[in-house]
């Protein structure tokens, strides 16, 4: 909450108030929270975190930052919804642009000496050296043309742990037909994760997942290898329908939408479009854990070994940023107070296997259902330190460390 506005600029100051508030579930191990106090700019918010841990705002100098990613050399770059894709040297506090493109670069990956950068239209490619801090307009080229236009434009592109490239984008309404196949056309072939084809001269997506209607952040468990994903599902049956999805994603599979949905319970047809679904019921993948609905996942990413603390080893971490239904229907002209509120949530994964969803950060969302900040992109730095991004309010980047003395 918003607790006082004063004059001048204060940043960081961190005041560390001790709530602690025991989180003990079956399967997982068990960890507190307490109250930390962030003051930005005069204003404090009190934010709530796992004990041992502490909250800080590293830069406001970016503008609509997205999905982030880091290089080898410890450099962090961004996506934006801005044009610009930012790198951020470390100490994470003064963030250069590398490249202004148009057609939303909302993420990048790398490979040896290249960039990737996924854009609405397409993924392409440039020449990229570790510490570089420009990349010319020109040498950036199209790698594989994608599904363009609006609606769910967002395009998340990563490299797996067998080397390919694959990309996440979304259908572009709750019932559009479209699908992640070879029947559809060119421009309809969208909701669900693609994998590039480069066995051939001119390298093409296949189809790895489909059924997704926006998949914005996928990651793999750094010991199975398992691809996971965060789903948005749809805005047209109210505000508690259905849950969001995290969803386990294998080559091949279906996970239904948008003629099927899962209610929390089962799979169920969706007759919000008419159409022929692609695969019978049965065939659908139900996400091994959700979210309430209305959450707005984005980014995931595990936790490796030796990041954060063991309590949170190979568990993943999804930004929510939080969605603008408000109840009781959903729609966006109730009380902004009663908006699902953007925070972090960890999913814990036991022997390979999710089992819970908690909560890792929350109080972006004040009483009166404003927020100060919107959780949107996720990383892992080499310090082992939890950082994401925010594009709402606050526009910048935070970072969730451990104070190494209390631990």
């Amino acid at each position: 909450m918003l607790i006082r506005k004063r004059s001048g600029y204060i940043f960081p100051l961190v005041f560390l108030v001790f709530f602690t508030a025991i989180d003990a579930r079956a399967g997982t191990a068990a960890f507190s929270y307490y109250q930390q106090s962030l003051v930005i700019e005069g204003n404090t918010y009190q934010v709530r975190i796992p004990k041992g841990y502490k909250l800080e705002l590293l830069t406001k100098e970016l503008k609509t930052p997205r999905l982030i990613t880091f290089l080898s050399n410890g450099d962090l770059f961004a996506g934006s919804r801005s044009d610009k894709v930012y790198r951020i040297p470390p100490p994470y506090n003064s963030p250069q642009v590398l490249i202004k493109l148009n057609d939303y670069p909302h993420s990048v990956a790398f490979r040896p000496g290249k960039i990737l950068i996924a854009r609405t239209s397409g993924l392409y490619q440039a020449p990229y050296k570790p510490g570089q801090k420009k990349l010319n307009n020109r040498a950036v080229k199209l790698l594989a043309a994608l599904p363009g236009g609006g609606g769910h434009n967002s395009r998340t592109v990563g490299v797996g742990p067998d080397g390919k490239i694959y990309l996440g984008l979304g259908l572009t309404g709750n019932c559009s037909n479209q699908y992640l196949d070879k029947s559809y056309a060119f421009k309809n072939r969208r909701g669900g994760v693609l994998v590039l084809d480069e066995t051939k001269k001119k390298p093409g997506w296949l189809t790895f997942a489909s059924g997704l209607r926006n998949p914005v952040g996928f990651d793999w468990h750094p010991r199975s290898r398992v691809m996971y994903a965060s789903n948005n599902g749809p805005d047209h049956r109210g505000f508690e329908q259905p849950p969001e999805y995290f969803s386990r994603l294998v080559k091949g599979s279906f996970h239904g939408m948008p003629w099927y949905q899962y209610n929390g319970k089962k799979i169920q047809r969706d007759n919000c479009i008419p159409i022929p679904a692609p695969k019978p019921i049965k065939s659908v993948f139900v996400p091994v854990l959700t979210f309430p609905a209305r959450n707005a996942p984005m980014a995931v990413a595990f936790v490796p070994d030796a990041a954060m603390d063991k309590r949170f080893q190979y568990d993943a971490i999804v930004a929510m940023r939080g969605s603008w239904g408000t109840k009781p229907g959903g729609g966006f002209f109730g009380n902004p107070a009663s908006r699902r509120p953007p925070k972090l949530v960890i999913v814990r994964f036991k022997n390979g296997v999710a089992k819970q969803v908690d909560d890792l950060v929350t109080g972006f969302q004040l009483a009166d259902g404003s927020r100060w900040a919107r959780p949107v992109g996720v990383a892992i730095g080499p310090d082992g330190a939890v950082y994401f991004t925010s594009d709402s309010g606050i526009n910048g980047l935070f970072r969730l460390s451990r104070i190494k003395s209390s631990l």
